[in-house]
């Protein structure tokens, strides 16, 4: 029932080392502010109403284009979605030429273009400008979308969707949003399976010829170029494209709440607590206080050395990090928001302590100390981005969305010294509405939502699309006669029964999975007392485990470790075919819990709970409890797909959450065959 996952273990483990060394460096002393010049662009607006803004930089042989279309929000309602396909088709073949020869030009000048619904970006070196220049208007406004295409990137998007189902933070952040905005609105709505299985191909092309147009839009051309020669390439390539007369209509956003309340989202098979309290703020990047605010969030939460680190991180060990941020209004209220993922048992205690680092900010004043170091992370990344082109330009085009005075950056340093502890305690004040927050939680209810309700908070309830339900029932009594055997014995009985399975002397286990883009595979061969699990990744070997009834040793990128202790014992009580057949005299039943939809009897033998179907019988999850530098975690892993093999059933798939969602599909499964005594060696 227990099982050892060693290439989920060790992607935790490369994940949480890569995270604790960025958040274990040291803030750098601060030297003497250096003068700062910040690089004006030329610009010219064509009678489109395309803005261009040049910015030239003759010290690398590079240009690069960023086109921008900053229309007001669009609301995309019961086809939610055809934003997300339009970027994945827009640019793939144009009216002048194929799929094949677009990319082979593209290919030929080691050039970079990309499109999305809102733009495109193209890169490449400068003396093929014009020619890039060329491609990326030739993509953007005279793309073709074929059915083909069309049909590939809905079904990617609805795949992705899928996958994310189960992701207890993809949930958490579009209920955050939907419930703080409303579901109504464009910063609001989010995409689901149905909502893209509406899309057409006819609405993807109207979308893309009534939105993608130059009206609201801005070139951005930084590198290597000629101002006038880039001003008759881009009139000679742009000129004709067509402004929109369309009407934009958004629906007005939600307010904040009257009081503080919790707002969860019941997820079984959540292994932590995502914890969000959120806000709506109407900070402007023209607001005198802007510079007080940015600063508040970042001693609060905005990095390594902020409060809610020290305390959840540092102090308590709750968590890898905690942090806080803090964005702008300008299409619709910006957002105050601070955040963690932690354990379970401990998400009450959380939610207390962020409260009560915000309600600090509010009430007494910052350390010098903190707002010192503060000031000089801002000011050091700034002097710091400041001397690339693309910040120039980037900063250019922020002055015109968010209508800055001419001389923003030339002060940024100026008035980000300027402000005081004074400053920080009101901007908190106004920012940080600890009486009138969302406090979202989406996690295990059975775990939490007890601990929860003693913080004497108004408590809401919401599905994973933010609709409003009753509270859940989290667990069910067991009925009498229900037993730890009763239940493993119902397992294997729906499995293929006790005679099958006690035949099998051995498996061997062929799975695949895509991860980021590349190819994992996992290769597990068992036998009574005997188990190798082998995990490549593009076909090298990544990590390997061998256990035998005498040792164990696990090899990760190279490094060979022995298996010891509780840990050994643990992985040689899972080196069998089937562990059900062997009943732990220790294990107990936990209950009846929902899971992934449907109730199942949970039997916990050590620091494993495996869970079984009350109705199938068969075994849809299981949870182990793990230790990663120090921090106390829950791997789980959940299984579907049931096929027969030799007139045994096995879950074809397995799915868990390591960081990324990774789902493994098994594409092969011998019975009593391909097992040998050299695999353990």
């Amino acid at each position: 029932m227990k099982k050892v996952y060693i290439y989920a273990a060790s992607l935790v483990f490369a994940l949480a080392a890569a995270q604790l060394q960025a958040q274990d460096r040291k803030q750098p002393v601060s030297g003497p502010v250096p003068a700062v010049h910040v690089g004006q662009p030329t610009s010219f607006v064509l009678k489109n109403g395309l803005k261009v803004l040049v910015v030239p930089n003759h010290k690398l042989p590079q240009v690069s284009y960023t086109l921008t279309i900053d229309n007001p929000s669009i609301v995309e309602g019961e086809k939610a979605g055809v934003s997300s396909i339009l970027s994945q088709v827009l640019g793939n073949q144009t009216k002048k030429m194929s799929k094949e020869q677009f990319n082979e030009e593209i290919d030929f000048l080691g050039a970079n273009i990309q499109f999305f619904s809102s733009g495109a970006f193209a890169s490449g070196l400068s003396k093929y400008n014009e020619t890039i220049l060329g491609l990326l208007a030739d993509g953007a406004l005279n793309s073709v979308i074929t059915q083909e295409e069309f049909d590939k990137a809905k079904a990617q998007v609805i795949e992705s969707l899928k996958t994310s189902e189960k992701s207890v933070s993809a949930v958490a952040s579009r209920v955050e949003d939907a419930l703080l905005y409303g579901k109504n609105t464009a910063a609001g709505e989010f995409e689901t399976e149905a909502t893209v299985s509406n899309v057409t191909l006819a609405d993807v092309q109207a979308h893309y010829e009534k939105y993608f147009t130059p009206n609201n839009a801005y070139l951005v051309v930084v590198g290597d170029v000629d101002y006038k020669k880039t001003e008759k390439a881009v009139k000679s390539l742009f000129s004709n494209w067509k402004k929109s007369t369309v009407a934009f209509e958004e629906a007005a956003t939600n307010k904040n709440v009257a009081s503080t309340q919790i707002d969860f989202v019941n997820m079984p098979n959540a292994v932590q607590s995502e914890i969000a309290l959120v806000n709506e703020v109407d900070l402007k990047m023209t607001n005198d206080d802007y510079f007080a605010a940015i600063l508040a969030n970042q001693i609060l939460g905005g990095g390594g050395e902020g409060r809610l680190f020290l305390n959840l991180r540092e102090a308590h060990g709750w968590t890898y990090g905690a942090y806080s941020s803090i964005s702008v209004a300008r299409k619709y209220p910006g957002k105050f928001r601070a955040s963690a993922s932690v354990r379970n048992v401990v998400t009450d205690s959380a939610v207390t302590e962020f409260i009560k680092e915000i309600e600090l900010m509010r009430t007494t004043l910052v350390k010098d100390e903190e707002l010192k170091m503060a000031k000089a992370k801002y000011i050091g990344n700034f002097v710091m981005q400041i001397q690339k082109p693309e910040t120039v330009a980037r900063y250019a085009l922020n002055k015109e969305l968010h209508k800055l005075p001419a001389d923003f950056y030339e002060n940024y340093i100026k008035r980000i010294n300027a402000v005081t502890a004074a400053d920080i305690q009101k901007a908190a004040q106004k920012y940080f509405l600890n009486e009138n927050m969302r406090i979202v939680i989406v996690g295990k209810g059975a775990d939490v939502v007890a601990g929860l309700e003693g913080l004497n908070k108004p408590m809401f309830f919401y599905d994973k699309e933010a609709n409003a339900v009753e509270k859940p029932v989290f667990k069910k009594e067991v009925a009498a006669g229900v037993t730890v055997e009763t239940v493993l014995a119902a397992y294997i009985k729906a499995i293929g029964g006790a005679d099958k399975v006690k035949a099998v002397k051995s498996l061997l286990i062929t799975s695949e999975a895509e991860v980021q883009g590349m190819k994992l595979e996992m290769v597990n061969k068992v036998k009574d007392g005997y188990l190798s699990s082998e995990q490549k990744m593009m076909g090298t070997v990544m990590s390997k485990q061998v256990i035998t009834p005498k040792m164990g040793y696990t090899i990760i990128q190279g490094q060979k470790t022995d298996v010891t202790g509780d840990e050994l014992k643990d992985a040689q009580a899972e080196a069998t075919p089937f562990a059900e057949l062997k009943v732990d005299a220790a294990a107990v039943l936990t209950g009846i819990e929902s899971i992934n939809g449907v109730d199942a009897y949970g039997v916990k033998a050590g620091n494993t709970t495996t869970y079984y179907d009350t109705t199938t019988g068969l075994k849809v999850a299981a949870v182990q409890e793990l230790e990663q530098m120090g921090q106390k975690m829950q791997q789980v892993v959940n299984y579907s797909d049931y096929k027969e093999v030799n007139g045994i059933k096995f879950p074809f798939v397995q799915s868990m959450n390591v960081g990324i969602e990774i789902e493994m599909k098994v594409k092969e499964i011998k019975v009593n065959e391909g097992v040998s005594d050299a695999d353990f060696k």
